[in-house]
């Protein structure tokens, strides 16, 4: 029997959440300890990555991740730029999506789903158009409808328009989809670019940039 929409909606995809998060942390909690022990010991300690992203209705929280990153820096104490820092192990933490595994945690706390739009930076928020904002209706995903379709390829306009597609649309056969679709997207490495500042500006930069722009061909005109 399908589960109604609204029904879903209301607490049946948290109750999947909590069922698929427990049981994929039992098994892979022997991986989860190795990966641990392997970051820690090659990359440094703590082994957890931990950074403020925005969630639900643009709450912030802390996202866990396995580190992938070192803490190098140049001769004058300055920290070296990202893809200077990316280990090995990170690279490859990255490119299987290991590297979120931890997020599994958040799920089970409830600031997180599944599925849902990715969590970004909180300083992004003032960059959002109206419709944008939509994406914040619901919890944010390990792996969402923009991820399916594109991942790391697509830019910013086009991943939000799949965010709140998805926002608008959920329902736990669209989730089963996309986590079906996720696992071979994984498995294949398919759309995947491990160092993503090198095919992504920034939201803020990007749209900062075409704020300016604007402006300066507007007094061009006048």
């Amino acid at each position: 029997m399908q589960i109604p929409q609204q029904m879903y909606r209301r607490w049946g995809k948290r109750a999947f959440d909590i069922l698929c998060a427990s049981a994929a942390l039992t098994v892979l909690a022997p991986a989860f300890a190795i990966l641990a022990i392997a970051v820690r010991v090659t990359i440094g300690a703590p082994a957890l990555f931990r950074q403020i992203r925005g969630g639900l209705d643009q709450e912030p929280f802390v996202i866990l991740k396995f580190r992938s990153m070192t803490e190098d820096r140049d001769e004058a104490g300055e920290i070296l730029p990202d893809a200077a820092r990316l280990s090995r192990l990170g690279r490859f933490l990255r490119s299987t999506s290991l590297d979120e595994l931890p997020e599994l945690l958040n799920v089970l706390r409830g600031e997180m789903s599944l599925v849902g739009p990715r969590p970004l930076l909180t300083r992004y928020q003032p960059w959002y158009t109206p419709e944008e904002m939509q994406r914040f209706s619901v919890l944010p995903g390990i792996t969402g409808l923009a991820q399916i379709n594109g991942r790391n390829s697509l830019n910013w306009e086009e991943r939000f328009q799949y965010d709140v597609q998805y926002a608008q649309n959920y329902s736990l056969l669209l989730d089963l989809k996309i986590l079906f679709n996720t696992v071979g997207k994984v498995l294949r490495r398919e759309d995947v670019h491990v160092d993503t500042s090198l095919t992504l500006r920034s939201l803020d930069e990007e749209r900062r940039a075409k704020q300016q722009l604007f402006s300066v061909g507007g007094n061009s005109v006048r």
